[in-house]
């Protein structure tokens, strides 16, 4: 069973796609970037920043469905700088240190471009054993 998510407090679309889908016990989260709300305009300076705060968007995406970020199981990145991954792995790291011991799945791929010029996109997979329907 699918069910689409879309009534999630301050999570705005941008275009024709769910921010989160649950299939079963698993829970998709779409692509995110440092965007939130209508803050098109507001400028990370850099990869580190960047990634940081999508990954707290992400938990905060999470907490609204009741999950955790111990929960997810992959991630799957995406970015313009991917001759930058140490900075991305710095990041990752202090991010994921504080929530769980075992770091998700993961994989990173080198992009053109992404929307409003982000550095960093990342969506997520997770799994929950006593997920509710």
């Amino acid at each position: 069973m699918k069910i689409f998510t879309e009534k999630l407090k301050n999570f705005k679309k941008y275009g024709p796609y769910s921010h989160t889908v649950k299939a079963g016990n698993f829970f998709f989260t779409s692509g995110q970037i440092f965007v939130e709300n209508d803050q098109k305009t507001k400028i990370f300076p850099n990869l580190y920043t960047q990634t940081l705060f999508t990954l707290k968007k992400i938990k905060k995406l999470l907490l609204q469905e009741n999950l955790k970020i111990s929960d997810i199981i992959k991630t799957t990145i995406f970015t313009t700088k991917l001759s930058e991954i140490k900075i991305i792995n710095q990041a990752y790291e202090f991010f994921f240190k504080k929530h769980t011991q075992i770091y998700p799945a993961r994989s990173c791929v080198g992009v053109l471009d992404l929307p409003y010029k982000a550095f960093i996109e990342i969506e997520t997979i997770s799994y929950v054993s006593n997920l509710k329907n």
